[in-house]
């Protein structure tokens, strides 16, 4: 008798072969009962492997994605602040005492900045002037303030001054937050902000990503960082459909909140 994932799998195939099946055709070409093959679809439904109708089952419909303008920095603060809190708990202990890292500026990294002033001994590099405030308040830490053009919304610094001096450090991780992610990648709203991040993740050995899951399949006008490049992702849900299948082809880890 073939295993229950053996046979899902198998179902998958012939869904994605087909376009539509039925439940009389899976069950006679995988010597099933029709109610086994029901409850098959049901899990497979669940996990947007297929969509079931009446009688059988077809291709799930494409994921959605958004394109919006972003809010301010306080709106940003407000949105998903329990996700962003458990994000930040779950991304603290990714970090011991000696490593120097780039932190990004942004709602979720400056949450996890909060969590990350009971840790001791970190060097960290930000262009976020609350960023630094919270990291500086871990024992014997080392914060340095990233120069450049000042933007009062966010505290943070941009453009060259700050890109150059990304480029002086080399550094364990680089710690970025976003304004969506996709199969592509991590984008940005905003073209400075995404310079930023992509030279932070220039000058790391590994690059960690910040992200609720209200980021899933969001598109931004600017790819600030490769899906090949990211090594971590943290995030309150596990992803699904095609950008899961994109992360696991690119060796993202996963870890939820």
């Amino acid at each position: 008798m073939m295993q229950p994932e053996m046979r899902r799998a198998a179902i998958l195939d012939l869904v994605r072969k087909h376009g539509r099946v039925s439940v009389n055709m899976l069950a006679d070409a995988l010597g099933a009962s029709r109610e086994t093959i029901r409850r098959d679809l049901t899990e497979l439904e669940a996990a947007r492997g297929l969509r079931k109708v009446h009688g059988g089952a077809v291709l799930p419909e494409p994921p959605v994605y958004q394109f919006a303008t972003e809010g301010s920095f306080q709106a940003r603060m407000d949105e998903a602040s329990e996700a962003k809190r458990a994000i930040a708990r779950a991304a603290a202990p990714l970090f011991q005492s000696g490593d120097t890292l780039f932190i990004d500026t942004g709602s979720t990294t400056l949450t996890f900045a909060e969590e990350l002033a009971a840790k001791s001994g970190l060097t960290v590099i930000t262009n976020s002037a609350l960023v630094a405030g919270h990291a500086a308040r871990g024992a014997e830490a080392r914060v340095i303030q990233l120069g450049g053009d000042f933007r009062p919304d966010g505290a943070e610094t941009v453009g060259t001054v700050t890109i150059e001096q990304i480029g002086l450090y080399q550094v364990t991780h680089a710690v970025l937050t976003i304004g969506g992610l996709t199969e592509k990648g991590a984008h940005d709203y905003d073209a400075a902000e995404a310079d930023v991040a992509r030279a932070m993740a220039r000058q790391a050995h590994w690059v960690v990503l910040l992200a609720h899951h209200g980021k899933f399949y969001r598109s931004a006008p600017y790819l600030a960082v490769d899906l090949a490049a990211i090594d971590v992702l943290v995030t309150d849900r596990a992803p699904e459909g095609p950008l899961a299948d994109a992360l696991a082809a690119a060796s993202v880890e996963v870890v939820l909140a």
